[in-house]
């Protein structure tokens, strides 16, 4: 099995607990947990700012010395509605107690002390479509660069058809050489419709020194660490990701396969 495919550690309680250490990189990590009613999660951030992601279900909140009460809303991440989600900085403490059957992602990367504790969502996320074709899909946009919410995170979601390519045209974020490209570690959570379905996902550099490509099943995550990354959805499959992002710089910026760059100018 590839080394950029992440199997989770069961399905219940904290079933993904990816940090930089373990990636052998420098800034993303990202906790999954699978709760029952009932149920608690929780931890102490450090030196790094979270933002916490009601995937599915509901839960009650406190974090950075706050009661947040109740946050999340859909029960199924299919229904393609906005999630709930909350910003934490660097040096908080946070709890969830599961009110329903909850999946709750925590994206981390180091904090600078920028940004307080906020709510993100549902207010102001809207499904918007990008692409043409089969190579459309639908973003929720948690905590991109146009919003300054965090020091270092990028969050966003995907939703692709089946049928669809997504991800694409490839595109890398590899070098720190802002403006035209920044260096961003990546990861994707990934979920199928119906659950016992598949995607493919390929990440690999351009000299062929990385060249990976991997069948990923739901509640699978697959490291970025460098290259290309696209995806596939399967025929009769919708593909949901949750991405995370960070570097040394909170901007998004990309180069596209020089192969393949004519699709994304044809569509521009």
């Amino acid at each position: 099995m590839s080394h950029l495919l992440v199997k989770p550690r069961g399905t219940t309680g904290l079933v993904h607990d990816i940090t930089p250490e373990s990636a052998g990189w420098g800034y993303v990590g990202f906790q999954l947990w699978r709760l029952a009613p009932g149920e608690v999660a929780g931890g102490a951030l450090g030196d790094r700012e979270a933002i916490l992601v009601f995937v599915e279900g509901k839960g009650r909140v406190i974090g950075a010395g706050e009661d947040w009460g109740e946050m999340g809303e859909r029960m199924d991440v299919f229904e393609k509605t906005p999630p709930h989600c909350l910003y934490l900085p660097d040096g908080s403490d946070w709890q969830v107690r599961a009110t329903t059957s909850l999946t709750l992602a925590v994206c981390t990367a180091p904090g600078k002390g920028g940004h307080p504790a906020a709510r993100l969502g549902p207010e102001g996320i809207t499904l918007t479509p990008r692409g043409k074709g089969t190579n459309t899909r639908y973003i929720n946009n948690i905590a991109m660069e146009a919003l300054d919410v965090a020091d270092s995170l990028l969050v966003t979601e995907v939703f692709t058809p089946a049928g669809h390519w997504s991800s694409y045209p490839p595109h890398r974020h590899d070098e720190d050489r802002f403006p035209d490209m920044t260096y961003l570690e990546e990861t994707y959570y990934h979920r199928l419709n119906p659950a016992q379905g598949f995607g493919i996902q390929r990440v690999f550099t351009e000299d062929g020194s990385l060249d990976e490509t991997m069948a990923v099943s739901s509640h699978d995550v697959v490291l970025v660490p460098k290259g290309h990354h696209p995806c596939g959805a399967p025929y009769g499959y919708e593909m949901y990701y949750l991405n995370v992002m960070a570097g040394p710089l909170r901007k998004w910026r990309f180069a596209n396969h020089p192969d393949h760059d004519w699709i994304a100018r044809r569509d521009a």
